[in-house]
């Protein structure tokens, strides 16, 4: 069989093996080097797994689905840096999972929000955004002053992600509970915002 544009345009089936095998050559070429390229796999200076009060907090904020309304992700264009800081680098995302890049700016992106509040004032915002930004859409949170956290909880997720190369020591996790203690789900979340993006502000 002579394989002309034509024939192969003419066979759809012929047409969605060569795209397939076309795709996938590009993807491996594309996706695989990053696997082995430092500034993607490698955590930027300073960089810790999270607490086990901040892995917990992020847990509630992906599970109150703030990612539909927040990016976490400032691009490298002037109106961004501007706005919300310096631009995001793989290397300050290597112990998210899963990862909060986006594109969905209903609200501000937060990747810089760390320390740019009070934690009095977060707490406000969840309780109710309109006392602190009249004009904001955003839906109020105030159970989550009420929930208490379970601090065992903690343990098996902690395990988990050592399991998938995050550096927990065994003393790490047998301490987690304890940092947990008597805190609420809206502590929890306070603190996973205010270490947002500190390191690379820092480092400005």
């Amino acid at each position: 069989m002579k394989f002309t544009h034509e024939s192969i345009e003419k066979n759809p089936w012929l047409l969605i093996v060569l795209v397939t095998i076309v795709v996938s050559f590009g993807g491996l070429v594309e996706i695989v080097p990053l696997f082995f390229q430092k500034s993607t796999t490698e955590p930027i200076a300073g960089l810790k797994p999270y607490s086990a009060l901040r892995l917990t907090g992020r847990d509630v904020y992906i599970r109150e689905g703030c990612y539909n309304c927040h990016s976490q992700m400032v691009r490298p264009f002037r109106a961004e840096t501007e706005r919300y800081g310096h631009y995001s680098v793989a290397g300050e995302f290597v112990y998210d999972r899963p990862f909060q890049w986006g594109s969905k700016r209903t609200g501000p992106d937060l990747a810089r929000v760390g320390g740019r509040y009070s934690d009095e004032w977060h707490k406000t915002h969840l309780n109710n955004p309109r006392d602190v930004v009249p004009e904001s859409n955003m839906p109020n949170y105030p159970w989550l002053a009420e929930n208490k956290l379970v601090p065992t909880d903690v343990i098996p997720k902690m395990r988990a992600l050592k399991l998938l190369g995050h550096p927990y020591s065994e003393e790490e996790i047998v301490a987690g509970p304890a940092e947990l203690e008597g805190k609420t789900e809206q502590e929890a979340l306070i603190a996973y915002l205010q270490g947002m993006g500190t390191l690379i502000k820092a480092r400005n």
